[in-house]
């Protein structure tokens, strides 16, 4: 039998990249410890947030924000000083209410999602949409917001 002794990894010969993704995931894996299977991190102080995209077009700025098993009527949106703000709350079903949970996953409760806008909107003309688990909220751009095309003159 031969010892060798432990020498400590060398993170010189990882490039940055594979650097930053090792104590990214270091990290994570210290703020998931003391919550286990209870929560996920960022649900433990902040309640859930839906995922939400905000896009743009030609002539809107276009926001897509996830949250199956909502109605509509416990969907709240604002647009008020360039800031869109998106609330709700979803609740559990009462089915299986004596059934043993083993694992729940889902998040329930109030949230609150607010975007700062990057472009003026006109706020009249805001319409949000929901199907199948998606709000799609369209935000016209103001006129001044919008590309505008510039002729260029030889001369």
């Amino acid at each position: 039998m031969r010892l060798v002794r432990y020498t400590r990894p060398d993170l010189w010969s990882l490039s940055p990249f594979e650097q930053m993704s090792s104590l990214r995931d270091e990290i994570n894996r210290l703020f998931e410890a003391p919550f286990g299977e209870l929560a996920r991190p960022g649900e433990f102080f902040n309640g859930w947030a839906p995922a939400l995209d905000l896009r743009e077009d030609k002539d809107n700025l276009i926001a897509t924000v996830e949250l199956p098993g909502m109605r509509k009527e416990d969907i709240q949106v604002s647009v008020q000083n360039g800031v869109l703000s998106i609330s709700g709350e979803r609740t559990r079903s009462s089915e299986g209410n004596e059934a043993s949970v083993y694992r729940t996953e889902r998040s329930y409760g109030r949230f609150q999602r607010t975007v700062t806008l990057p472009k003026p909107v006109e706020v009249a003309k805001v319409k949000a949409a929901y199907k199948d688990g998606l709000l799609t909220i369209t935000l016209p751009k103001t006129d001044e917001a919008k590309p505008k095309q510039i002729s260029v003159n030889v001369g």
